[in-house]
């Protein structure tokens, strides 16, 4: 009996090895080498594509240099045409430079002593009330219906323990009083730069510069309607505390339009049925372009963001080409991820394939930086966990592999960072596609110069590759597709 029992056990033991062996083991994991990583990310995160911004010559000429990697590596076009390009408008609104602000008797030349904080038209002439720091009970007895609020500005409530707190602490304050104030009939908000405001000022002036972006349809296609809102220097606070002073100022809107593209390519899955399904890879191919220096460096590379997923994808591509899948493996490098998630935006509405047939969306975002042995899943836990099934064959894989540390803390809806809204997994997951997120999370060198090939941890890069690829080749050969979460719902 007992010799029977062993017996039994060394032939279920080698029976669920065979059946098995396809999704524990991916059969060509060895085509994933560290050492093409690194030179596919020297070649994208170079000075030679001048930081790849959204809707300029740049983005468009690495579209090109993708095109010519994919058809390199055998995927099959699935863009528009038969092509590997999926092309969308960006609509931009953008400050004119014919608009005017006056308090008293003073124009303020527009960027230098004033900044427009919001993109909106407007005609604004009211009288200017000054209400300290914005002191709630300061605010509740004052009369600001009609009125130019002006607040001192102040860090009071707010948290920045947060990347880029220079970029974020003016819309911080704004926050703070902009709901009431508009609820209230305030006609229009200034508020006054303390000494944190002054450090942000030229770090907020390119994007408030630039304005908003969008695809057709989006929120900001059209100028929004709101108040204005400006930003005067501390030294200037004189002018909204004389008695009598007058606000008058006309914010005139201009409009652009620009193209920006997806790059998608496909392998063609091995069974006959499941290869009319696609398992989807997602990471952005753009950055931030030339902007504000450090230093003597003005280009952000974008090395970790997003090249280390962009090359990651072309790896796993190489490898489901060596030997396929059941499902078919469909790869998506989204344009205009830094304006937005603009691309994944418009392919989560508009697929080249048919919508059912994507079963599951794997999103990358910086996956090479930090410690050796760390990482994260996002949508891994409730309310962002979208689809329990898939993010078990994620934790598998990476038990399986990779064997990463899982920090969960950035996952939670009450992270600072709500770093699970700023990558392209977003729009699929709001449009029900089961979807998660892998990263290495923030680093120092976040939306900087800095951001270099030189930086990267390419072992890691690697590993983290592997770790997509074992997740991938999991759901491309499960016969069950990943089942969405019933009533899956975000908390905004």
């Amino acid at each position: 009996m007992k010799v029977l029992s062993i017996v039994f056990f060394a032939i279920s033991t080698t029976t669920y090895a065979q059946t098995n062996r396809s999704t524990l083991v991916p059969p060509a994991l060895s085509a994933i080498k560290e050492g093409d990583l690194k030179k596919d990310l020297y070649e994208m995160a170079s000075d030679h594509f001048a930081g790849r911004e959204a809707g300029t010559l740049d983005e468009l000429k690495v579209s090109m240099w993708w095109a010519e990697k994919l058809r390199a590596a055998g995927l099959k076009p699935v863009g528009e045409d038969g092509t590997y390009f999926q092309f969308f408008s960006l609509k931009r609104n953008r400050i004119a430079a014919n608009s005017s602000v006056v308090i008293g008797n003073d124009s303020l030349q527009l960027w230098k002593n004033v900044l427009v904080a919001i993109t909106t038209p407007a005609k604004v002439s009211a009288p200017v009330v000054f209400v300290s720091n914005g002191a709630k009970a300061d605010l509740d007895k004052a009369d600001v219906k009609g009125k130019a609020v002006a607040i001192q500005a102040s860090p009071e409530g707010i948290n920045l323990d947060v990347s880029l707190w220079e970029r974020r602490y003016m819309g911080y304050v704004l926050n703070k009083f902009r709901t009431d104030l508009i609820n209230r009939g305030a006609a229009a908000i200034i508020l006054i730069t303390d000494e944190r405001g002054e450090q942000s000022w030229n770090q907020v002036l390119p994007a408030m510069q630039r304005g908003l972006y969008d695809i057709e349809g989006g929120p900001n296609t059209v100028a929004a309607s709101s108040i204005p809102v400006f930003w005067l220097h501390g030294s200037d606070i004189n002018r909204v505390k004389n008695e009598g002073a007058m606000l008058n100022a006309t914010i005139n809107i201009e409009h652009f339009e620009y193209p920006s593209v997806n790059i998608i390519g496909k392998i063609e899955g091995s069974d006959k049925e499941l290869s009319k399904e696609y398992v989807l890879f997602s990471g952005h191919q753009d950055h931030d372009g030339v902007r504000l220096a450090y230093g003597t460096d003005s280009i952000y590379n974008g090395a970790d963001d997003n090249a280390t997923v962009s090359v990651a994808l072309l790896a796993i591509a190489r490898a489901f080409k060596a030997n396929p899948g059941k499902r078919s493996a469909l790869f998506v490098w989204h344009g205009a991820e830094e304006r937005g998630l603009l691309g994944s935006k418009w392919y989560a509405s508009h697929p080249t394939v048919p919508k059912t047939s994507i079963v599951a969306v794997l999103n990358g975002d910086m996956i090479g930086r930090n410690n050796p042995d760390s990482a994260a899943l996002l949508g891994a836990q409730a309310p962002h966990k979208n689809s329990t099934e898939l993010v078990n064959m994620a934790m598998q894989s990476n038990n399986e592999g990779s064997k990463f540390k899982l920090d969960t803390l950035w996952d939670k809806p009450t992270h600072v960072e709500g770093w699970y809204f700023r990558s392209d997994h977003l729009p699929y997951a709001r449009a029900g596609y089961p979807a998660i997120f892998f990263t290495t999370l923030l680093h120092p060198d976040y939306h900087t110069p800095m951001d270099e090939a030189s930086r990267i941890d390419y072992a890691k890069l690697k590993r983290m590759t592997d770790w997509m690829y074992r997740t991938g080749w999991k759901v491309a050969n499960t016969n069950k597709r990943p089942a969405v979460e019933p009533g899956f719902k975000l908390e905004r």
